[in-house]
């Protein structure tokens, strides 16, 4: 735009013209609105002006547009007369309602001869127009769809269009599918569905598609859909050869074609049509070419021989592929029958007869049937059926005669009276020759003796043959005699040799004339040399001979280099005579030698600037900068090099026979990119980016109800399995990891029949007797059940596991107590050994009673029942001071009340301490220090709290 007019010179130019009418803009400003997607020169508002009193002429090229808010090039001034204008579109920006700017606000500026200006602004808005909906990117431009042959009938394709009117796409769009097919429809919300399966053989291979989608006011876009239908391999092959039985003669040669076996497949196109033949029954006779199908012989057929005599039918199972491994195949039998020939003479077993007449022998007598001795060894008639010609002979004439004719029966017709002159002439011997003959064309004859062997003419052969030979191609001939007459046809054949893994026969020899040719192709470099042993026979002798053929060495074999192609890359200041990245050609040729090869750069070495060395000469050579690039002075204008390496193999065509004078070409190819200074710009075409976005959405599927379900079983088995590891390690710990000893109880009274049996397992406390309320003790009980309360007494202080059980009287005084607990805890065990032989005998100075007792151990017992003793004041009165103990008493067990029970009780203390006290070979131990006092004093009876 030109200079945009300041504020205060537009206030300086109205402030000039106030003295008259000045140059002013009539119909400015104004509203005007505009359609969107206006085409250019689209009318948008009028205006004119009116001149000044001097009627200067407003100056060309106004009015304009100065300013626009927001700034556009949408819009001009056309000019319509002097004093009119007129805005209008450009085209040069789209008018869109919905996505560009609605309002422009256009400042119209103009200007007349003598400097008087006006300035207004004009509003433009956009309006909205109803615009049909749009396919978008290449939808837009038509699309190609490729549908697999064999898919089943679904949806191909989602169409998607868009309507300007309907960003959000709150209104859907209808699609509709023009004229129609059977093969396709079309839902209104734009999915492509196929209706049938499709066959790229039967039916249509592509078809054409117009789909029109509308709004909802009925505006309308269409496209067009190419639906290619993509061909797979899914046909077999067909035979299209009708023949299935063939009928051949032996004695073929071998590599003669018996049969041509044609196919095709129904998949046909530019990848499936190469079809591959075999034959999957093993024979000998046989063999296939893999890519024409056509079956030739490979070994001799001889129909009067082998197997073949009996069974003269070959079937074979011939398969066809589309593919060298997997695809479809197809297979057929095939039965070649092998007619017999007549190629085999009647042959006799002897050829000589001597026979004996007497001359009075009658005529008619048969002297020789020759049909006995002679044989055809055609295997069928009428080949195998001979006769025999007429006798002829010295002197046979007239006396012998074949009869009937040709049957080999020879009788006598003459005289052989042995006095006849004419026979004495004779000597009285006659010769009669005969010949076996076949009764079928060659009419073969049978030979006389043989006398002499068929031998080559040759010891050994050497032929040569170039490797590019084709087939049928003459390498040489062999040739056998046999000086036996007449002579018979000799027949050749390879016996061995002249083969490899692909072809069972790569030569073959023509029998009759034994002339050796190649089947198939020879290669040097597989295999230089072949020696075969041909095979002569004439139908009486065989004899063999050796071959060597040697493959002549061509050079058939192109140059190969490592790497075949490359890409580099190279700075644009690189020196001359740089080695490019370390760049090499490492080259091989099967049939050349290494110094053989010559390198030359062909297309794309513009300016010469790339170079390989050395040139000649060697397998290995490396690419070279030759000269520098120059883009700064337009020399060079190509950045991406295309090089073409060829590699000859003729370096050494001077030194090799004019045989051998063949020059082979490998290729190499080279891309190198050459990189500009950073300064340089290269002006490159950008290439369109595209950005995938993925929207992930994580929602749950009914369908996975079993995941939760998983879920809660794997938790509540891993809960129990954890709650049982608990349970089990506290039982571990519990087992092996004692508690702290605890305090027992000041006392544990056992209350049992009426008696206290104090058990104090702790030496700092005090023990207390004690006893079951309202029972005291009674001297009326018998022995029996003082035995059984001691027992029981002694018993439960098993079962409570108390580790050791003290009786005491009294409670030991506070210095005791307090010098038992500040003493280190010892097990002090007292082993008491009960005597029951009472040596000793006392009276009781409370009770007066008597009573014996061991002088050794204290016990004691009552001598006689203690019927007048007093009654024991069992508790104290009330109110009296209880009893204390006297330090250094013991507490002892109360002894029974019967003198049998005061015994048992001492008794079963007796056992009590023997359970208790046991030395280390489980016996009644002895107490180490036994107190004598504590042993042979009466024990008084002990004081019992209620």
């Amino acid at each position: 735009f030109p200079s945009i007019l300041l504020p205060w010179q537009v206030f300086s130019s109205a402030k000039t013209c106030t003295r008259g009418e000045a140059l002013h803009l009539i119909d400015l400003p104004a509203t005007s609105n505009v359609a969107e997607n206006s085409p250019p020169e689209t009318s948008v508002h009028k205006f004119s002006v009116n001149l000044s009193v001097s009627l200067s002429p407003v100056i060309p090229g106004f009015p304009m547009i100065i300013n626009s808010s927001p700034l556009t090039e949408a819009f001009r001034v056309n000019w319509l007369s002097s004093t009119d204008f007129e805005v209008v579109t450009t085209g040069k920006e789209q008018l869109d309602f919905e996505t560009g700017p609605n309002i422009f606000e256009l400042q119209i500026y103009v200007k007349d001869d003598v400097g008087v200006i006006d300035l207004q602004v004009l509003t433009v808005q956009v309006t909205d127009v109803n615009e049909p909906p749009q396919f978008q990117g290449i939808l837009a431009k038509g699309l190609e769809l490729y549908i697999a042959e064999g898919t089943k009938p679904g949806v191909i394709y989602q169409l998607e269009a868009l309507d300007p009117e309907d960003i959000r796409q709150n209104v859907p769009l209808s699609y509709f599918l023009i004229s129609p097919l059977k093969s396709f429809r079309m839902t209104a919300n734009g999915t492509l569905i196929s209706t049938i399966e499709f066959d790229f053989e039967a039916g249509h291979r592509s078809y054409n598609l117009t789909v029109e989608v509308r709004d909802s006011l009925g505006l309308k876009a269409s496209t067009e859909l190419q639906v290619n239908i993509v061909n797979i391999n899914d046909e077999a092959p067909r035979f299209t050869s009708p023949k299935r039985m063939y009928k051949i003669p032996e004695e073929l040669s071998p590599g003669t074609i018996v049969a041509n076996i044609t196919a095709e497949d129904p998949d046909d196109d530019a990848f499936t049509n190469i079809l591959l033949y075999s034959i999957t029954t093993v024979n000998r006779y046989f063999m296939i070419d893999q890519m024409t199908g056509t079956i030739h012989v490979a070994n001799r057929l001889d129909r009067d021989a082998g197997e073949l005599r009996q069974h003269p039918a070959i079937t074979l199972e011939v398969l066809v592929k589309d593919r060298p491994f997997g695809g479809q195949e197809n297979r057929i039998q095939i039965t070649f029958l092998v007619e017999d020939i007549n190629d085999n003479p009647a042959a006799c077993t002897t050829f000589t007869f001597s026979i004996m007449v007497p001359e009075r022998a009658a005529k008619g007598k048969i002297l020789l049937e020759l049909h006995k001795f002679c044989f055809d060894d055609d295997s069928e008639a009428p080949n195998n059926q001979f006769n025999f010609t007429t006798p002829s002979g010295v002197g046979s004439s007239g006396r012998f005669l074949q009869d009937p004719a040709g049957s080999g029966k020879i009788v006598l017709i003459g005289d052989l009276d042995y006095e006849n002159s004419s026979n004495l002439a004779v000597g009285n011997k006659y010769t009669v020759i005969i010949q076996a003959q076949d009764v079928a064309p060659p009419y073969y004859r049978s030979n006389p003796e043989n006398e002499f062997p068929l031998v080559f003419d040759r010891p050994s052969y050497l032929f040569e043959v170039s490797e590019l030979s084709p087939a049928r191609t003459r390498i040489g001939q062999v040739q056998a005699t046999d000086k036996d007459f007449p002579q018979r046809s000799v027949v050749y054949s390879i016996a061995t040799g002249g083969a490899n893994r692909q072809y069972p026969n790569i030569f073959w020899i023509n029998p009759q004339t034994g002339e050796l040719q190649l089947v198939t192709d020879v290669d040097y470099e597989t295999t230089p040399i072949y020696v075969l042993r041909i095979q002569a026979t004439n139908g009486d002798d065989t004899s063999s001979v050796s071959a060597t053929v040697k493959i002549l060495e061509i050079n058939d074999e192109k140059p190969i280099c490592t790497p075949h192609s490359s890409f580099l890359t190279i700075p644009v200041d690189l020196k001359v005579g740089t080695n490019i990245h370390n760049f090499k050609l490492t080259c091989t040729d099967l049939d050349s030698s290494p110094r053989s090869f010559r390198y030359s750069v062909g297309a794309g070495n513009v300016n010469s600037h790339f170079t390989f060395s050395p040139s000649a000469g060697s397998n290995v050579t490396r690419l070279f900068l030759a000269t520098r690039f120059d883009y700064t002075g337009g020399l060079d204008k190509i950045w991406d090099y295309k090089l073409l390496v060829y590699i000859t193999d003729d370096n050494l065509l001077s030194g090799r026979k004019k045989a051998e004078a063949l020059v082979e070409t490998g290729t190499v190819t080279l891309s190198i990119r050459v990189i500009p200074h950073p300064t340089t710009i290269v002006t490159t075409t950008p290439r369109p980016r595209i950005t995938y976005q993925i929207l992930k959405k994580n929602v749950y599927s009914t369908s996975a109800w079993y995941v939760p379900f998983v879920i809660t079983l794997g938790s509540i088995l891993l809960l129990g399995l954890l709650v049982s590891l608990i349970v089990l390690l506290a039982k571990a710990v519990h087992r092996h990891c004692p508690r702290k000893p605890g305090k027992y109880k000041e006392a544990l009274s056992c209350e049992l029949s009426g008696l206290a049996y104090i058990i104090h397992p702790t030496l700092g406390k005090c023990a207390r007797a004690c006893t079951t309320k309202g029972l005291r003790p009674s001297r009326q009980k018998t022995r029996a059940q003082a035995e059984a309360q001691d027992t029981a007494a002694v018993l439960v202080a098993k079962v409570l596991r108390v580790p050791k059980v003290l009786r005491f009287q009294g409670c030991p005084g506070p210095t005791r107590l307090q010098r038992m607990k500040n003493t280190k805890r010892e097990a002090v065990v007292e082993t008491i050994q009960m005597n029951t032989v009472f040596d000793g005998e006392a009276v009781d100075p409370v009770t007066g009673a008597l009573y014996v007792f061991n002088s050794k151990t204290g016990v004691r017992k009552w001598k006689e029942p203690l019927t007048q003793m007093p009654k024991w004041k069992v508790s104290s009165p009330p109110g009296a001071a209880p009893r204390e103990a006297v330090p250094g008493e013991g507490t002892w067990l109360p002894r029974s009340t019967g003198r049998e029970g005061d015994g048992l009780s001492r008794k079963a203390q007796a056992e009590d301490a023997g359970h208790s006290f046991r030395n280390q070979d489980d016996k009644p131990g002895t107490p180490r220090n036994k107190n004598a006092a504590f042993t042979s004093r009466a024990f008084p009876r002990p004081h019992i709290e209620q």
